[in-house]
């Protein structure tokens, strides 16, 4: 018991922070890590198991309820993050920069 509390207060408290809450507890429960890419994550064999649960969850609440899902692009052009940067304030996506294309 005492090993627990002193893992829980190594996490950021929800009600302080919660994007860094977050980050915290997936860290700490070695679900994913970060890659040395910009807005890359690595998920670990336990965080894709938990992963692959929530899309089989919300699959079949989809099909339910007659929603579909669908994927977007994975390159999004700048000015589209940029007028989202206008709108909310503290905007700041974690993304790879793509400033060459070809051979």
């Amino acid at each position: 018991m005492k090993e627990d509390k002193a893992f829980v207060k190594e996490i950021t408290p929800q009600s302080e922070d919660f994007s860094r809450w977050y980050i915290d507890a997936i860290k700490k429960a070695d679900l994913m890590d970060y890659t040395p890419v910009r807005g890359c994550i690595v998920f670990k064999p336990d965080g894709f198991e938990l992963w692959e649960r929530i899309q089989e969850a919300m699959n079949k609440r989809f099909k339910e309820t007659g929603h579909r899902n669908a994927y977007f692009p994975m390159l999004i052009p700048e000015s589209f993050f940029q007028k989202e940067k206008e709108h909310i304030e503290g905007f700041n996506p974690e993304l790879p920069w793509v400033t060459e294309a070809g051979g």
